[in-house]
């Protein structure tokens, strides 16, 4: 009888779980007014997370996405994982804004087409021979892969006059992206004008605000006119 008693105990407790797969139910806000991200992040355990989600929810189309970035946000099975991806077709002459990722390191991959890339790594990384910041630079071509470790100022750019299509991989589920030269254009003049030493001035501060690109991939003018091509978004 005792060990029917355990057996039944454990039921009823099975049953409990698949009626209330974590705590949030129990709570004031219903679970039906939180996003299923939400929903997967106050889930118990990875089993309750398995039960929020449809056989369709395991599927990511970068057809339909408008930006071509899959994150815990617009992918919610990311939850849990550490990772999120995004694929970028730079077309010919694009460059990527100079920029970091706060919360994640990248895997930078080139599908087809050619990329070139820089970057600076932490302050106190220098050039030995010059003793100014080391700028790590690479050339990659298809199946050709590159690391940006996590808040490391890094761009890429298709100096090419064809299309090339990355993937980026993130070591979370959320990297995130800072534009470096617009933010930091956005200080005000007090804080930017010292930080150049002086040599930019107030209206030249005024000037550059109003040039610098604003988006995270934009077409290099210079180049388009070697390749024949009219100023277009890309």
């Amino acid at each position: 009888m005792h060990l029917n008693s355990i057996a039944a105990a454990n039921l009823g407790l099975s049953s409990l779980t698949l009626a209330a797969p974590y705590s949030m139910t129990n709570q004031s806000t219903p679970t039906s007014a939180l996003s299923l991200t939400a929903q997967l992040q106050l889930a118990d355990t990875a089993l309750d997370r398995y039960r929020l989600l449809t056989d369709r929810d395991f599927v990511f189309s970068y057809n339909e996405s408008t930006t071509g970035l899959a994150t815990r946000k617009s992918f919610p099975a990311l939850v849990s994982t550490g990772a999120s991806m995004a694929i970028a077709e730079f077309g010919p002459c694009a460059m990527a804004s100079l920029h970091i990722h706060p919360r994640a390191a990248e895997l930078f991959l080139v599908i087809f087409g050619q990329i070139t890339t820089e970057m600076t790594l932490e302050s106190g990384a220098v050039d030995p021979a010059t003793g100014r910041p080391r700028v790590v630079r690479t050339v990659l071509g298809p199946r050709q892969m590159t690391v940006f470790p996590q808040g490391a100022f890094h761009t890429q750019i298709n100096t090419g006059c064809t299309p090339a299509l990355t993937v980026a991989a993130f070591a979370a589920e959320d990297a995130g992206a800072s534009l470096v030269v617009p933010q930091t254009l956005g200080l005000g003049d007090e804080f930017v004008m010292p930080s150049f030493g002086g040599v930019v001035k107030g209206e030249d501060v005024k000037r550059l605000r109003g040039k610098v690109p604003q988006t995270a991939i934009f077409a290099v003018e210079e180049c388009l006119g070697r390749c024949g091509m009219r100023k277009r978004g890309v």
